[in-house]
């Protein structure tokens, strides 16, 4: 599976980025997963649900599946929080895994950026972010997109990790 992320500071627009992306790879034919870290405690289930009560009552995982998705949820119960590449081993295979976040991590990345976040670049620093994408003009070392240009973030993100258009794929 090829890997590529998404990487920025909050209310640099990430998330937005993320789904016009996954949207426009997975029009152009290719299978597209996503992970994303937080920062936070968060929780998938609801209080009082059959799933919840489960997980309340101390089980390691609990497996919930319907007609329409399943989900798995894990407990990590103090143990330490899964390393990326053992997160990207539980995926089953795609084109390409989409990472949000782990701004830290050795993947290639794109950093959106919004001057109105008031938040410094990372891309300077952080020579794992192969582009900047950006609400403003900016002068860099990578190449800077506009940060609602989503088909030639496409492109690039794709022509990074080789995975060439369906249409030249079919052509050998």
């Amino acid at each position: 599976m090829k890997v590529y992320g998404v990487t920025g500071w909050k209310n640099a627009g990430k998330t937005g980025l993320m789904e016009r992306l996954v949207s426009e790879i997975t029009v152009r034919g290719f299978t597209v997963s996503t992970i994303k870290h937080a920062h936070h405690s968060f929780d998938v289930d609801q209080p009082g649900r059959d799933s919840y009560r489960h997980r309340v009552a101390g089980a390691s995982e609990v497996l919930l599946a319907s007609g329409q998705r399943v989900a798995l949820m894990q407990e990590l119960r103090g143990e330490p929080e899964p390393q990326l590449h053992d997160l990207l081993a539980r995926l089953s295979p795609v084109d390409l895994v989409l990472i949000e976040g782990y701004k830290q991590e050795n993947h290639p990345k794109i950093e959106a950026f919004r001057a109105v976040a008031g938040t410094q670049l990372i891309a300077p620093e952080n020579k794992t972010v192969r582009a900047v994408a950006s609400d403003t003009p900016l002068h860099l070392d990578v190449p800077v997109f506009d940060l609602n240009d989503t088909q030639a973030i496409a492109d690039f993100i794709l022509n990074e990790v080789a995975l060439a258009p369906l249409s030249d794929q079919h052509s050998n």
